[in-house]
């Protein structure tokens, strides 16, 4: 009942207020009778033409920036491609050294157990088949010293690409970390725009005005670059 009361008053009060006379309204000279009240709606402030100068600037800025932020994530994204082709090469690489490694330490492995058995039945061997033995235990052993050269140069190789790969990565990750704070600071820009310019309504001559004065300034700027050369 409260609520119907209160709905009620609000009503007359509308009402009331809508058979209000309006100062404005035009006046029918005949019968002095209001006729087709007219508010007239106050005219848009326009923004003056620095006002209009700062705002095309700032919205020239945050295309280019805009621009140059792609660019930047498409560097970004093509380096990261080429990181991850690299690496799966570094793990082929990683791997045939293991291998290489592993066959290595059992050639020397199994030289050692050759020179261990040579040893032992040294003393029952005839001297034409010692002699044929210990030269053939003496080629295997010659032969391992180029084994030992070869892995070391693959072991080498591979240190120069994994601190070429760890560079290459920590110049990757400097580019995101560069990247996402001036995209941050872009979007910034771009709110500031729009709380500064968006919606905002201006001379369209103050704009042709202005779009003259950079055509201008760009056309001295390229005079003057060219006398310098």
């Amino acid at each position: 009942m409260k609520r119907t009361l209160l709905t009620l008053a609000l009503l007359l009060v509308v009402s009331a207020q809508a058979q209000t006379v309006n100062p404005n309204a035009k006046i029918d000279p005949k019968n002095n009778k209001v006729s087709n009240p007219v508010v007239e709606k106050p005219k848009a402030k326009l923004m003056t033409r620095d006002e209009l100068r700062t705002c095309l600037n700032m919205q020239e800025a945050n295309s280019k920036e805009a621009e140059a932020i792609k660019v930047e994530q498409t560097s970004y994204k093509s380096n990261a491609e080429k990181l991850r082709a690299e690496k799966a090469e570094l793990e082929v690489g990683e791997a045939a050294l293991s291998k290489q490694a592993a066959e290595t330490k059992a050639e020397r492995e199994a030289i050692l157990k050759s020179h261990e058995t040579l040893a032992a039945e040294a003393p029952k061997l005839e001297k034409a088949e010692l002699k044929a033995r210990n030269d053939a235990y003496q080629a295997r052993a010659n032969a391992f010293t180029p084994l030992v050269e070869a892995l070391t140069a693959t072991q080498n190789a591979q240190i120069v690409k994994r601190k070429a790969f760890s560079d290459k990565v920590d110049q990757l990750d400097a580019q995101f970390k560069a990247l996402e704070p001036r995209t941050e600071a872009h979007f910034d820009a771009m709110d500031a725009w729009k709380a500064q310019c968006s919606k905002k309504d201006y001379d369209a001559n103050d704009e042709i005005a202005i779009k003259k004065e950079k055509e201008k300034a760009k056309a001295a700027a390229a005079a003057a670059s060219a006398a310098g050369k």
